[in-house]
């Protein structure tokens, strides 16, 4: 078990390798990037990376305070569902309205890695081959999709 210090400096340590290794990656309209903290210039949409002691995963979030405005965001995304999965290669799971791990309701579509954990610094390559061809095939997605999403600015 790690002190609340510890496992802080653990999880950086992951975030700074993770984003060192995907730097040279420029976006999909060739600029430089910040990935791990990635803008999607709506307000209550994120793309989120996350990893903890049992599994990581990485999420289009919808976090809007009004439950409305989440679902219409999230028809929005179901409209553009075969461009998704055409830049993400695979099917993500869709959840409207759950509870975060901060108890807040949020939607999300979201792909999950399994049995693997920041903690273990040989789960680290794992977390990277998960994190970086998704959060590069978002960006493409993004590039596409953004203007899609306007009446939410």
């Amino acid at each position: 078990m790690y002190s609340k210090d510890q496992a802080s400096q653990i999880r950086q340590s992951f975030w700074t390798a993770f984003g060192q290794y995907i730097a040279p990656q420029l976006s999909a309209d060739g600029l430089r990037i910040n990935w791990i903290n990635y803008k999607t210039g709506i307000k209550h949409l994120n793309f989120k990376m996350h990893a903890d002691n049992r599994s990581a995963y990485i999420a289009i979030e919808m976090s809007n305070p009004d439950p409305a405005m989440q679902e219409l965001m999230f028809e929005q995304f179901i409209e553009l569902k075969n461009v998704l999965h055409t830049s993400l290669q695979e099917e993500w799971d869709w959840q409207l309205h759950i509870r975060d791990e901060n108890y807040k309701t949020v939607s999300r579509i979201i792909s999950v890695l399994p049995a693997t954990s920041i903690f273990k610094q040989d789960d680290w390559p794992a977390l990277i081959s998960f994190f970086k061809p998704r959060i590069i095939a978002l960006d493409e997605f993004w590039s596409v999709a953004q203007y899609s999403f306007e009446i939410f600015k």
